[in-house]
């Protein structure tokens, strides 16, 4: 039976006017834009005429613009200022209705002795009020989301300090036999370099100054902890990797991107790779080498430099495995004792197959990386100009000499300069000297030579196989680089 006498709370009359308000007061509040981080761009420029303007237009053409990007010219005796210049003032851009806005500034400040880092601080002092600092190198464009990707990156986690893009260099505008095949070799250098960190839980050893975004708040905090006046220091000759240790050291997250790349300007000749990989290798054995090294102190244990350990580890390797094949082979053959053995073409064939997986991870590989890879001799040539620039970086490291690295760098850039070939006639020197001692020893001396040296180069060579072959099929997860 249905209650008929319930009791039922009357509802209370709606003021027409205040429902109109609490609508119009709704509407303006969803009308109210988000919070946007400010992100603020520095460029450092030095003598960059020739790509100044590519890179501008890059960053113009972003879907995410920086808020404000600051050209810093720095020692330059081109014309960065004019072609800079051009594109100075505020621009907008609408993309599906929504404008965005910037402003580009140039900065010429003259002569800097403290070059790039130099550039780098006094952009960080016009940027310091932002929440995140872009760092664009003079020569390096990026694709037209990366900022955007970026941005988010670093906003999705408080725990991260800078991201960096990964890098990779356009080979369209390169002309020249050996210029391709540098840039072949340097394509797959990053490539391999970027997948090591990608694998690592995409933990980024050196946040590289090409196109990375950092935290200002974190670096608020490395200037604190290090005693320092400004984020980037000029004692270091790597001063992207220092700063990526301080902010690892401070509890920040270096990480690489997941989406945002970058190509940067690759070196063409000889001379210029020779400079710049010298000094990066330079810098860091600086930062791992325990002790003091004018005023950078090494950090051996430090968790940013395990990658850069593996590598010079690896690198050692290759050169006691090739020098050693080189050498027993000669003397081998000196006295007719050498008897081949196809099991002396598993390692080459591992190799192959070990880069070919490289060149296969690459986003944007073409038939000449693939060919880099599978022709073998590209990569094993590569290999061998490495192996100088190590050895070169090592033995500048050995002499204690002040070195102006920076300086070392432009002059080859320029075309001066043959300290690279230092290499080439050191160890043919060391060469002639050995065949001059072999043939002077008595026969039993070399039988007992080989008898040993093949057995222990057959050891390290298989621990070595037994590596590429572990880094040949573990999985990629999908990483492409």
């Amino acid at each position: 039976m249905t209650d008929t006498n319930r009791y039922v709370k009357p509802q209370p009359a709606v003021d027409p006017a205040l429902a109109a308000y609490a609508t119009e007061f709704i509407d303006i509040v969803d009308a109210l834009p988000s919070y946007r981080p400010m992100v603020g761009c520095i460029v450092p420029a030095y003598n960059e005429a020739d790509s100044i303007a590519e890179v501008l237009e890059s960053l113009l053409a972003q879907t995410r613009l920086p808020d404000v990007i600051h050209v810093v010219v720095n020692n330059s005796t081109d014309k960065t200022v004019e072609v800079a210049s051009e594109f100075a003032g505020p621009h907008s851009r609408t993309d599906n209705g929504v404008t965005q806005e910037t402003e580009v500034f140039i900065h010429d400040i003259g002569e800097n002795p403290d070059k790039k880092v130099g550039a780098l601080n006094y952009g960080y002092s016009l940027v310091e009020g932002c929440d995140y600092l872009l760092g664009v190198d003079g020569d390096t464009t990026a694709d037209p989301t990366a900022v955007e990707s970026l941005e988010a990156e670093i906003a999705s986690d408080t725990r991260i300090g800078g991201i960096s893009a990964i890098y990779s260099i356009d080979e369209a505008p390169i002309t020249g036999t050996m210029a391709k095949f540098l840039i072949s070799g340097q394509r797959a250098q990053f490539a391999a370099f970027n997948m090591q960190n990608m694998l690592r839980g995409r933990n980024m050893a050196v946040l590289g100054g090409q196109f990375s975004i950092f935290s200002v708040k974190a670096l608020r905090e490395v200037m604190v902890d290090s005693h320092q006046a400004t984020p980037w220091v000029k004692d270091s000759e790597v001063e992207d990797s220092l700063l990526s240790l301080q902010i690892k050291s401070a509890g920040y997250l270096t990480k690489i991107s997941a989406r945002a790349r970058a190509n940067v300007g690759g070196m063409t000749s000889l001379r210029g790779l020779d400079a710049q990989q010298v000094k990066w290798n330079f810098g860091a054995i600086e930062l791992m080498w325990p002790g003091q090294r004018g005023d950078t102190k090494g950090q051996p244990l430090h968790p940013n430099l395990r990658l850069r350990w593996l590598e010079n580890f690896s690198m050692v390797t290759n050169i006691v495995t090739r020098g050693l094949f080189f050498l027993l082979l000669i003397a081998s053959l000196s006295i007719g004792a050498f008897v081949f053995s196809p099991v002396w073409l598993i390692p080459p064939v591992v190799a192959m197959a070990l880069n070919w997986r490289t060149a296969y991870s690459m986003k944007n590989r073409s038939w000449k990386d693939t060919f880099f890879a599978v022709a073998l001799f590209p990569a094993e040539l590569y290999m061998w100009v490495r192996i100088g620039h190590f050895v070169r970086a090592w033995s500048k490291f050995a002499s204690n000499k002040q070195v102006d690295n920076w300086a070392e760098q432009a002059k080859a850039e320029r075309g001066s300069g043959n300290a690279y070939l230092t290499p080439l006639l050191v160890a043919a020197g060391i060469v002639v000297a050995l065949v001059v001692i072999w043939m002077q020893l008595p026969i039993v001396a070399q039988s007992t030579i080989l008898w040993i040296g093949w057995p222990v180069l057959g050891v390290i060579t298989v621990l070595q196989t037994l590596t590429m072959f572990a880094k040949l099929v573990k999985r990629h997860h999908g990483y492409k680089v």
